[in-house]
């Protein structure tokens, strides 16, 4: 069992890392696009091409695909109702990145409500990461 939350702990510190990293990196690379208009097919596909040729979104994708994978792992060995609550932590990284990274401005209630998701994530961490057999 010790194994068990040692490495579940890992994967899930990389799943928070790449998810937010890469939710910064798309956010970027968005932002670097600009504001997409559906206004005629020839401005849809404008902004399709700037947004693929676009470095940060690629790298946002890379980082999302390892997320996906350490997370897919993860849930072959720790139960869900543990790796969701454990990695919503990401959802206390990307208000910081936001505002660390992109000059974003994180009002006093969001702060609030990210101290209430660590609490929350606190919490579930100090339950064991699987109570079912594996089947």
């Amino acid at each position: 069992m010790k194994a068990l939350r040692a490495k579940t702990h890992l994967m899930v510190v990389l799943m928070v890392a790449f998810s937010s990293v890469g939710t910064i990196f798309l956010s970027k690379g968005m932002k670097q696009v600009g504001s997409v208009s559906f206004s005629s097919p020839a401005a849809v596909t404008a902004a399709f091409g700037h947004t693929i040729t676009n470095s940060m979104i690629w790298l946002g994708i890379g980082s999302l695909l390892i997320f996906f994978v350490a997370y897919l792992l993860v849930l072959s060995w720790a139960d869900y109702s543990y790796v969701m609550p454990a990695a919503a932590t990401g959802y206390a990284i990307v208000p910081l990145l936001g505002y660390a990274v992109l000059g974003e401005a994180v009002t006093s209630t969001r702060w609030i409500g990210v101290a209430l998701i660590c609490m929350g994530v606190l919490l579930v961490g100090q339950t064991p990461p699987r109570t079912t057999e594996p089947q």
